[in-house]
């Protein structure tokens, strides 16, 4: 629940299309909307920002106090957030910079907004400079319109896809820039870096809602129509089952992968990336064809008949 005081700020922000007045008259302010670490409840919070390549870039200073910010904690632990800027509102993966990146991002940040050098002088701790980043992978474009729940299903799929494909491609680049590098100058940081375990971690809460959903809804709405598939169901039930379970294995290597080694999480997202497609292929050939004919989105309820007089 935010401050009284952050209330009225968001209110006022959202009712005047991101401008307020006040102390933050003039400044450049956004919501940003975390999810709970540990109550899994959204928290929306008023910052400050400034733009770094197209990206709106904010830091974790906590008006310099001894501790991170709690928005801050809720990001590590679901790292896709919501963004209001003005009118605007949309999703963003919210990545940490580390090394020689925070330090030049918050070097940037200082030219446009001296005083988070006040807050960094008056703290032992290095405030977290956080980038919000785009939710989707590089180059994915939204399908066309999706008139059946078949078409919902093919929209989803090749999304899971995409992200799973671009997690993989940035732990190779980033393993790739480990083994090519030589002479002086800093290698990239032994672990994956926040970048690859924030993206990873995204993607496996967006599969567990999937799949969650899939299993509480769709399964059983199927079922009910058709029966003789309960066979089927139980066994796409189970391949979820297996797939949460490399996913767990998987966000623990990525909480271990400085002391385990990046190899290790490289051979779970190879395992993963089978079983992972296998599932999905399965999945499209059993579903599809008896989704085509089901409407997307839902129809409502039937109104009362008309009065006919």
């Amino acid at each position: 629940m935010p401050t009284p005081f952050n209330q009225s700020v968001i209110e006022e922000f959202r009712a005047n299309g991101g401008r307020v007045g006040g102390p933050f008259e003039g400044a450049d302010l956004l919501l940003l909307t975390t999810t709970g670490a540990r109550s899994g409840a959204p928290h929306t919070t008023p910052l400050g920002y400034v733009r770094h390549d197209g990206a709106p870039v904010v830091v974790a200073s906590n008006l310099g106090s001894p501790h991170h910010p709690d928005w801050y904690h809720n990001l590590l632990a679901h790292p896709q957030v919501r963004v209001e800027l003005g009118t605007d509102t949309f999703e963003a993966l919210a990545v940490p910079a580390e090394g020689a990146r925070r330090e030049a991002l918050f070097a940037h940040v200082l030219a446009a907004a001296p005083g988070y050098g006040d807050y960094q002088a008056g703290t032992d701790r290095t405030l977290p400079v956080v980038v919000l980043e785009p939710a989707e992978p590089d180059g994915w474009r939204t399908p066309g319109e999706v008139r059946t729940l078949a078409g919902k299903l093919l929209e989803v799929h090749p999304w899971l896809r995409a992200q799973l494909r671009h997690v993989s491609a940035e732990t190779e680049a980033h393993l790739a820039a480990r083994a090519a590098h030589t002479g002086p100058g800093e290698p990239p940081a032994p672990g994956l870096g926040l970048q690859i375990r924030q993206r990873c971690l995204a993607f496996c809460q967006s599969l567990q809602f999937h799949h969650t959903s899939e299993d509480a809804h769709l399964f059983p709405g199927i079922a009910a129509h058709h029966p003789h598939l309960a066979d089927t169901f139980e066994r796409l039930r189970e391949e979820h089952r297996t797939v949460a379970r490399i996913q767990g294995e998987l966000v623990d290597l990525l909480g271990r992968v400085a002391i385990d080694g990046p190899e290790r999480l490289r051979s779970g997202l190879r395992r993963m990336t089978a079983e992972l497609t296998a599932h999905l292929d399965h999945e499209e050939e059993t579903l599809l064809p008896l989704l085509e004919e089901v409407p997307w989105p839902p129809a409502g309820p039937a109104g009362p008949p008309s009065d006919q007089r």
